[in-house]
């Protein structure tokens, strides 16, 4: 099974070594929030950009390589850069590596691409180096965001006491599972969380949690690195939209929602007159832009109802972990 990309009058072959699949759900044998105990394939997981040289000359190349357990790992290329970083749609090429003595190797018709020491090299058949990429950690443009003045503060992590039955880890953290005891209408969020990793899992079943606007409303949290940006996979308003463009960071990696949430509004006798809309920025990165809500969505604990509702940050029997989350209440 073959791909090609094609670089301007340059063309590169990347050679499937071994084929991963998202549909299936699996038992991860490595599930953690801890870098230190995520293994050898975790220094290879990640992002890479850089150069490199084609006819018409340099072209800015982002690669994301996705580890699949065991030594394996589905690698996607993005010219122009990485998703949110000049990538705009053009064709993804998509291959596959392993690991071996050290390194992960990409045999290519036109060359090779090596993974080591944090770089990606790429070469053509007679060993002329045609661009090295260099492994990058992005980080979200809103991480650390400092609530304004009127903002309530839901979590510091000082205390959880603005959650139903809330926990807090060692770290300092918020565990999944649980809803603020504020009811909200509209208003404006922010929240960080983290995604453990899971090599060996696949789709729902990596790193999976949901952030459910009035318990009604769901942007989906999952390990959604280098997938297609379904509208359940990350950033996806679930079972209604799909986001703009997948701006999941790497797992293990702390991302950022900022959410603007228009409620519902109900007459007098609850009919509903005007639908929930939602703008969502994920890692800084708009992608949803003012979004109509027809209806609740999938598996929400509240149904539709013109009652203001808490924020739910739901457990589907993953470890994710929430820190320094803000309202600002909005006019109805």
């Amino acid at each position: 099974m073959r791909y090609s990309l094609i670089f301007c009058c340059q063309v590169i072959t990347l050679v499937v070594l071994s084929v991963g699949s998202h549909s299936v759900v699996a038992q991860s044998l490595i599930d953690t929030l801890d870098q230190k105990a995520a293994g050898e394939d975790f220094a290879f997981q990640g992002e890479y950009t850089g150069n490199i040289a084609t006819d018409d000359g340099p072209l800015k190349l982002g690669l994301q390589v996705i580890a699949q357990g065991k030594g394996s790992f589905e690698l996607k290329a993005y010219p122009g850069g990485l998703p949110g970083d000049g990538w705009g749609d053009e064709e993804i090429v998509t291959a596959s590596g392993v690991l071996k003595d050290g390194e992960v190797v990409i045999v290519a018709d036109e060359g090779t691409a090596v993974l080591s020491n944090g770089k990606a090299t790429i070469s053509n058949n007679d060993g002329v180096q045609v661009g090295i990429l260099t492994r990058v950690v992005r980080k979200s443009s809103t991480l650390g965001k400092k609530p304004p003045q009127e903002a309530t503060v839901l979590f510091d992590g000082s205390s959880a006491d603005h959650f139903q039955n809330g926990k807090i880890s060692e770290e300092g953290w918020l565990i999944q599972g649980t809803k603020t005891k504020l009811l909200m209408g509209s208003f404006q969020l922010h929240l960080e969380f983290l995604l453990p990793f899971k090599p060996e899992a696949r789709g729902q079943g990596r790193g999976n949690s949901g952030c459910y606007m009035q318990s009604r409303y769901e942007v989906q949290v999952l390990d959604s690195f280098g997938l297609e940006g379904k509208n359940n996979e990350c950033g996806g308003i679930y079972s209604i939209k799909a986001p703009d463009v997948n701006m999941c960071f790497p797992p293990l990696s702390w991302q950022t929602y900022d959410i603007n949430f228009t409620a519902a509004k109900f007459d007098d006798a609850g009919k509903k007159s005007s639908n929930a809309r939602m703008t969502v920025r994920h890692n800084g990165v708009l992608i949803h832009d003012d979004i109509e809500l027809p209806k609740s969505t999938t598996a929400s604990p509240l149904k539709e109802g013109p009652e203001n509702g808490p924020l739910y940050l739901q457990d589907h029997g993953n470890q994710i972990r929430y820190r320094n989350i803000w309202v600002v209440p909005q006019a109805n």
